[in-house]
């Protein structure tokens, strides 16, 4: 085999100034757990305490020329099988506690397949206690003495906190103690055997360097993301035996099933910090009480038997440890009452649901379901850490995104810059999760490749430290100082007698002098005593006086600072109240014109609805008299013309008829001048009528010989000329004129008459029709006239 390969050196990353050397990497640790079976085969080897390397195993996919893969990755410290669960603490958690007893956010989470050991390595198993046992020891270790009492610190809906006095928390535990079902203390409450074995730290772990003029209050909470929706463990459900119910297969629950809460909202705080609204918190006093909390809430955790693990994690959990802290007032008896004092401070201890394959654990259903949620939400993970990779190493500036899943949206001020973050990779070394771990590894790599910036040290406040012992070592040594010179004084040796019984007495003057020397001893003691405890008196009342002028000065910066921001929150509410004052006149006057407006928008409305109206009657009016003037028009148009022609026929007829009668004289006339005086008349004969006829057609016919029609009677009025007329007579011969000589005898001159006769009713009748003729009445002579 050739030697193995390591991975393509990372980019150097872009200089961006002096916030470079403000950040810190994602910490990325790795650990492996044993294999299940002795000759189960192994495709992880760790090559040192920083680097793993992993092996293709038999059967998958060789390279081109046909050499196993082999493939390096780098970590800020490996754990092999051997690691214990106080090692790890020690390197991972330990640095994470310590800064949030010092008032610093800190996050970490496990990351791995399913069945890889995250769970254990963050519970732990019965003799082995996991991180989170571990953390919850040494936070009570380092801050045991100086809790709070219980309901001094008071959690709220906004992600704060409440301080409230000796008197308010008194009342409020007096109060929680009257309750039908008062809460046992944790020193009197029995620890469940179920998880003692897991709390039982032998190893005790604290905290350096803790606040001793603080107090603290430590709060918990624990929650699931399960289906990318937030639930809180430690909801308390009320059963309602009435209305029952349903559990995922829609069938009712049984009173022992476990009642589903439901799903909480995130959030964002006045320091733009995300948290999940309405989640319980629990006030702890001790790691027991801590514990048996953690353990109510993950029971109801959602676990399955899948074909992988037997418990395997169907949600992320979120277990919250909020450290709250309080300075001790100038005295130092009481708690600070300034919430603006209050730091808290969170450490958040996540479980990862595992990675998995659906054609692996065989999952139908819901758990098809929930394996595609948790796949979902941790592409969303790693999607957000290339983001921030890419920006981080390019300079660019895109969105990363948080929201697109409710893990990477509630741990969003982590990546910010709001406290550190560390991650450890918990990988199983088995053939079969080869693949699995092998996107494991990518996703570490890129990971630790994340810088965060660092959080900024927060100041309490600016009160003289040692606070809480300063009366303790006060009152000793000025308590003890008149103990001391009383049994000084009692210790005074008495006088012996003075008297002189004997010249020879040698031993009453020496006991004189032995006890006059003692008390001038003695005297000398207590003149030395008295020096240093008028300098240590004279040193304490110094103290006390700057004691004393410190607290006023800090009274007096305090009262200033105070003044100050009444006299700009004045000031600002004066502005704001003229500011308030100019709006409401000038909404006032938008009002009263908004009004005016409106009015005249409804008139002119109504008065463009009236002109429409008339407007449409106007129209309509319009076309009714178009149509009317149009028919009358039409008709008027129809009478003239027929009119017209009436008239123009019966004219026409009236001068043909007159130039007929003058051509009829005109012959007649003509007749008798040019008739023979004395001559016999003769009978005409056939001939020289027909001449005679000849000669008379010269002259034009009033009437021409032509039919005229009429439509309405079908009758036709026939007219000739009046020498067709006498020729047609019976008796052939012509009429006579007035002026001729008599008629003969035989009778000619009633048959005259008779044509005379027929001629005239013919004109009579030929006018009677002419004026009942329609438009139809056509003449031969004169061509019908076309209609304008």
């Amino acid at each position: 085999m050739k030697p193995a390969r390591t991975k393509t050196p990372r980019k150097l990353l872009v200089k961006k100034g002096s916030q470079t050397s403000l950040k810190d990497p994602v910490g990325v640790y790795c650990r492996v757990r044993p294999l299940s079976l002795p000759d189960q085969e192994c495709c992880i080897e760790v090559i040192n305490n920083t680097t793993v390397q992993l092996h293709t195993p038999e059967g998958y996919r060789l390279n081109r020329n046909g050499d196993y893969k082999e493939t390096q990755y780098s970590f800020k410290q490996v754990f092999g099988i051997h690691t214990t669960q106080k090692e790890l603490f020690d390197v991972v958690a330990n640095p994470l506690v310590d800064d949030l007893i010092h008032g610093k956010n800190g996050l970490l989470f496990t990351y791995g397949v399913t069945g890889s050991g995250k769970t254990h390595t963050m519970t732990g198993s019965p003799g082995e206690g996991g991180l989170l046992p571990r953390c919850l020891d040494m936070i009570f270790n380092s801050i045991g003495s100086f809790q709070a009492k219980r309901y001094v610190f008071k959690s709220n809906d906004r992600n704060s906190m409440d301080i409230q006095c000796e008197v308010d928390a008194l009342l409020e535990r007096q109060k929680r103690e009257a309750m039908p079902n008062p809460k046992t203390p944790s020193s009197k409450r029995q620890i469940d055997p179920e998880f003692a074995d897991m709390i039982n730290v032998q190893e005790f772990c604290k905290a350096e360097e803790v606040d001793e003029d603080s107090v603290y209050g430590v709060f918990v909470s624990y929650i699931e993301i399960y289906n990318n929706y937030i639930y809180d463990l430690l909801e308390e459900v009320p059963f309602d035996p009435i209305k029952p119910k349903w559990n995922s297969c829609s069938t009712p629950m049984r009173n022992t099933d476990f009642v589903p809460p439901q799903s909480k909202l995130l959030r964002e705080d006045k320091n733009h910090n995300m948290y999940v609204a309405g989640c319980t918190e629990v006030e702890v006093k001790s790691t027991e009480e801590a514990f048996e909390v953690f353990w109510r809430g993950q029971k109801k955790r959602r676990i399955a038997n899948t074909h992988l693990n037997r418990e395997s994690s169907r949600s992320h959990s979120v277990f919250n440890i909020k450290l709250v802290q309080a300075p001790l007032d100038a005295d130092g008896d009481n708690v600070l009452q300034e919430k603006e004092q209050i730091t808290i401070s969170q450490l958040s201890l996540v479980d990862l649901a595992g990675s998995e394959r659906t054609n692996r654990t065989k999952a139908e259903g819901n758990r098809l379901r929930e394996a595609g949620n948790i796949n979902q939400s941790l592409m969303t993970l790693r999607t957000c850490m290339e983001v921030l990779r890419e920006n981080q190493m390019y300079g660019t500036n895109k969105m990363v995104p948080y929201r697109d899943s409710k893990l990477t949206h509630l741990f969003k001020n982590y990546f910010d810059g709001e406290g550190k973050v560390r991650m450890i990779v918990c990988v199983n070394p088995k053939a079969e999760d080869y693949e699995e771990s092998l996107q494991v590894m990518r996703f570490a790599e890129v990971t630790q490749e994340v810088e965060v910036a660092r959080p900024v040290d927060k100041a309490i406040c600016g009160l003289t430290p040692g606070r809480r012992y300063r009366n303790q070592a006060r009152g000793g040594p000025v308590g003890d100082e008149p103990l001391v010179t009383e049994v000084v004084l009692q210790s005074f040796p008495p006088l012996p007698s003075c008297e002189l019984l004997d010249i020879n007495d040698e031993q009453t003057l020496p006991r004189l002098i032995e006890a006059l020397e003692k008390r001038h001893y003695l005297r000398q003691m207590m003149i030395e005593e008295f020096h240093k405890q008028s300098i240590t008196f004279k040193a304490l009342l110094q103290e006390f006086d700057s004691t004393v002028l410190n607290k006023e000065n800090y009274i007096q910066g305090k009262l200033n600072e105070k003044e100050k921001v009444i006299t700009g929150q004045k000031l600002e509410i004066e502005r704001l109240e003229k500011k308030n004052k100019t709006l409401e006149y000038k909404i006032e006057i938008l009002e009263k014109t908004t009004t005016i407006y409106e009015e005249d928008k409804r008139t002119l409305q109504q008065e463009l609805e009236t002109q429409n109206q008339k407007l449409q009657r106007q129209f309509s009016d319009k076309r009714r008299l178009e149509a009317r003037l149009q028919g009358m028009v039409t008709e008027t148009t129809m009478k003239w013309e027929k009119e017209c022609e009436r008239r123009v026929a019966a004219k026409q007829l009236e001068m043909q008829n007159k130039l007929w009668v003058k051509d009829e004289k005109l012959k007649q006339l003509k007749a008798i001048v040019t008739e023979p005086k004395a001559e016999k008349p003769e009978r005409p004969s056939r001939e020289r009528d027909r001449e005679k006829v000849t000669q008379r057609a010269v002259s034009p016919s009033p009437v021409p010989g032509d039919v005229f029609k009429t439509r309405g009677g079908g009758q036709s009025v026939q007219f000739t000329d009046i020498e067709t007329l006498k020729q047609e007579s019976p008796t052939g011969r012509k009429r006579r004129s007035p002026t001729a000589a008599p008629a003969p005898p035989d009778g000619t001159e009633s048959e005259w008459t008779d044509v005379e006769t027929r001629v005239g009713c013919s004109v009579a009748v030929e006018m009677r029709a002419g004026s009942q003729l329609g438009p139809g009445y056509q003449h031969h002579a004169q061509p019908k006239r076309k209609k304008p």
